[in-house]
Formats: C-alpha cells, sequence, structure tokens
C-alpha cells in the first residue's frame, strides 16, 4: 500500500475511533475537520519512510506512530490559531477551528487530539508492549515539557528567546519524534535517529519562516507575516532572505549525511532530497532581484 493511503487509512481510523455514538456531534465533527483534509503529512510520511528504512516488521505499530504524531501536530495548529496565541483566521486553505466551531470547541478539540494519539499507540501495544512503550516515551518527551512543542510554545511568552531552542522545540520535536518513532516501531534503538529528525525540523522551521516573509495569505492557506506581526524570532530576521535560504539549503545537506547505516539508507537520502525541494521556497520576483 502507497504511504499516502497507509497513513490517511490509519488517520481516519483514529479519527472514527474519537466520533462514538456517544461523542457531542459538534465536537465529533471538529475533530474530522482540524485533520481532514490534511497538509503534507511530512511528519508521519517521514515516520513510515524511517520505519520502512529499518525493515517494517510491525506495520501496526508504524502506522500508530505515523498516526500519533500527526494528530499531535493536528493539535498543536488548532491550538496555535486561537486568539490567545497567533489568532488566526484560517488554516490549510479554510477557516480555523476556532473561528469555524467557536472557542471552547477548539480549544477541546486540540486536547482531544493530544489524547486521540496516546490511544492509538495504546491500541496497537499488543503488537509489541516493549516497542509500545518506547514510542509513547518518545510521543510523550516530544509533546510536553521540557523540550516538546508545549515548551515551544511557552518561549514566546519569554522576554528573551533563544531562538535555536525555540525552533528545536516548537517544531523540531515532532521531527525528531518521527525518525525516533519510525525506528523505533521496527525495532531498532531510536537515539542514532534524532539527528536526522532535528536536521530536518530545523530545515522545515527555516522554510516556514521564510514562507512566511516572502509569500502572500492567498498562497499559504494561512496568515502571512506572522513572525513580524507578533515580533517573533524568525530566520529571516536573523540571517536575512538570501542568508536563510543558504542555511536552508546547508541544514538539509546536513541531514543526508546524518542518515545512519540501515537498509533503506538510500531511500531515506532521496526522501530528504525531495524533502528540500518541497521545502525551498521560490522567491517572489521583487525578492529574487534583491
Amino acid at each position: 500500500m502507497p504511504l499516502k493511503s497507509r497513513i490517511e487509512s490509519a488517520i481516519a481510523a483514529a479519527i472514527a475511533e474519537g466520533q462514538g455514538a456517544l461523542a457531542p456531534p459538534r465536537l465529533a465533527s471538529a475533530l474530522d475537520y482540524a485533520v481532514n483534509p490534511g497538509g503534507a503529512r511530512i511528519r508521519p510520511t517521514i515516520c513510515l519512510s524511517v520505519a520502512l528504512a529499518c525493515g517494517d516488521d510491525q506495520p501496526t505499530l508504524s502506522n500508530a506512530a505515523a498516526t500519533a504524531i500527526e494528530l499531535i501536530h493536528c493539535a498543536s495548529l488548532v491550538h496555535d490559531d486561537m486568539p490567545c496565541f497567533d489568532d488566526a483566521d484560517t488554516r490549510r486553505g479554510k477557516t480555523s477551528v476556532h473561528k469555524a466551531y467557536g472557542e471552547p470547541l477548539a480549544l477541546l478539540t486540540g486536547d482531544s487530539l493530544i489524547i486521540a494519539s496516546f490511544e492509538t499507540l495504546t491500541r496497537a501495544a499488543e503488537a509489541d508492549p516493549m516497542r509500545a512503550i518506547t514510542l509513547l516515551r518518545v510521543l510523550g518527551e516530544s509533546t510536553g515539557m521540557p523540550g516538546g512543542i508545549c515548551a515551544g510554545q511557552g518561549w514566546e511568552s519569554e522576554d528573551k528567546i533563544d531562538l535555536s531552542a525555540y525552533h528545536r522545540a516548537k517544531t523540531g520535536a515532532l521531527f525528531t519524534a518521527a525518525t525516533r518513532m519510525g525506528a523505533a516501531s521496527a525495532g531498532e534503538y531510536p537515539e542514532p535517529w534524532t539527528e536526522l529528525g532535528a536536521r530536518i525540523g530545523e530545515a522545515f522551521q527555516v522554510a516556514d519562516d521564510l514562507r512566511d516573509a516572502l509569500y502572500d495569505e492567498a498562497t499559504l492557506g494561512k496568515p502571512a507575516h506572522q513572525d513580524e506581526i507578533h515580533d517573533r524570532p524568525n530566520a529571516v530576521s536573523t540571517y536575512g532572505v538570501r542568508g536563510a535560504i543558504t542555511h536552508l539549503e546547508d541544514i538539509l545537506s546536513g541531514a543526508i549525511s546524518s542518515i545512519p547505516s540501515c537498509p533503506g539508507e538510500a531511500m531515506l537520502a532521496e526522501m530528504v532530497r525531495k524533502t528540500a525541494e518541497r521545502l525551498t521556497p521560490v522567491m517572489p520576483p521583487v525578492q529574487a532581484a534583491e
């Protein structure tokens, strides 16, 4: 089964679990709205790609790992868009959850997706309980404190922000989870896969900073220039546009070099190259001429 089909089928099954007969109808609807249609599903794709490169001998676990990461990611988007953070009206080209369903249901939607991600892993645990425990630990580390996405959001409330720590937590944590959980679901020790995920995550954040600075809302499918509006630390203000693009290219080259030895090493290198093509923004004519 193609990766995209595996991912979408697994996510659909997880959302269906949260939409049982006893669920409040509007909250059940909001769960699906927050997850579908998805974006590039890049985090679960990385997770399954690593699992496949390592043998993927327990697809039930690797599917659960990929799903759990995407549900956490979608939860973070719901919360990020709320008035207490970015106050964004749109996400993925449509109305954000708090605008479509109201703030109380948006908060509950994000919370429910976080819980569903852990439930997804526990339901798959019988395939290999010890691997499942590792997956739960890695997901918890990548979601909470001190270095997960909650910490990343927390950095925005500090007077002095460590840009590296901010990016590593806010964006990098789930990419690191993707590579580590992909390896762990296939029975490999997850730690050697940390650097690959960290580098991809850093590249994604730099690319996101570039798109936020260079593109408009219609192109992005979400509000543009949010870093400038909210005075957030970002790669463009630190390096400039051209410097940020060079930095992005250097990070992705390092990512390929960091891939641990495995049967699917060449396949993963190609995946990173394709990720690089997808992430590198096309500069608007005015910027390109500067």
